[in-house]
């Protein structure tokens, strides 16, 4: 077993847990999105992109290229998160949330895809 490949594949999963965490629940409702819940997906999903920064092959670049929509996606929901509440004071009105939960789906979609591809990889490891 390779220590690193294990971080690798937990940060990943990680990753994908924590956005599925947060997506999951009525898409208009604020009670059902936990704010420190996004903030540990956006952590997370940076820390799985930086790791991915080595990979030099074809689907290390898929890898990359997925992890950094999703956190696109991620930050993108933060901000909306932010303007709503703090600079524009309109507070989580069902429209903003279904937006933030919105964003937070299609990073959850391509983190499902950078595990996805992770699985296929590593079902195609020879010993």
């Amino acid at each position: 077993m390779n220590p690193e490949k294990v971080i690798f594949a937990f940060f990943i999963l990680l990753a994908l847990t924590l956005n599925f965490g947060f997506f999951l629940g009525e898409m208009d409702n604020p009670d059902h999105h936990n704010a420190y819940e996004l903030f540990a997906a956006i952590v997370v999903s940076l820390i799985a992109t930086v790791m991915k920064l080595g990979e030099r092959t074809h689907i290390g670049a898929v890898l990359l290229a997925s992890s950094l929509v999703a956190d696109l996606q991620l930050l993108a929901a933060a901000v909306v998160w932010g303007v709503a509440v703090h600079v524009a004071d309109v507070g989580l009105t069902p429209a903003v949330m279904a937006s933030i939960v919105s964003l937070s789906g299609g990073a959850l979609l391509a983190n499902i895809v950078s595990t996805v591809v992770v699985l296929i990889e590593t079902s195609r490891f020879r010993r």
